[in-house]
């Protein structure tokens, strides 16, 4: 009796191979599966159960599906590519370095300029030396006459 071939292997390989390829050109761009990988790692799980399944069929029934030796060797491969990339996106991608020219928690910021809702052009030391005004919108101690505060928020992601 002729081997036939065990497409549910390659299918599996190939699907691993493309959720690791995609992920850096299509998901990466996209909020709602870069900071989260669920479609690679669906993909994946997805790959290594083919994989897995096409090596149960294999080893279960050799007299009738090819893929013993070469379904171990792609079942190795898709196993090790998979822990690349899990290492890769929950280990290796939170091993950002240090900032060592950002300011410190109560540290003075440096004088910068940056554009407003508006597009207009607003410096840090014209807010801070600003007084509250009535126009200003509803903010706290507004009719003490207080100098102005400014908060900034530092966030590092994906740029």
């Amino acid at each position: 009796m002729k081997r036939s071939w065990n497409p549910r292997i390659w299918i599996g390989f190939v699907i691993s191979l493309a959720a690791m390829v995609s992920y850096p050109t299509v998901f990466a761009r996209y909020p709602i599966t870069r900071d989260f990988p669920w479609v690679t790692l669906l993909l994946l799980a997805l790959g290594i159960f083919l994989v897995a399944s096409g090596l149960t069929r294999a080893f279960g029934r050799p007299d009738a599906y090819r893929g013993r030796i070469s379904g171990s060797i792609l079942g190795v491969v898709t196993v090790l590519l998979a822990g690349f990339f899990l290492f890769v996106i929950f280990y290796g991608a939170r091993q950002i370095p240090a900032s060592h020219g950002a300011p410190r928690v109560g540290e003075a910021a440096p004088d910068f300029t940056l554009p407003d809702s508006k597009g207009d052009n607003v410096t840090l030391s014209s807010l801070l030396n600003s007084s509250f005004s009535p126009d200003d919108g509803p903010t706290a101690g507004s009719a003490t006459g207080k100098t102005a505060a400014v908060v900034l928020v530092f966030y590092r992601g994906y740029w």
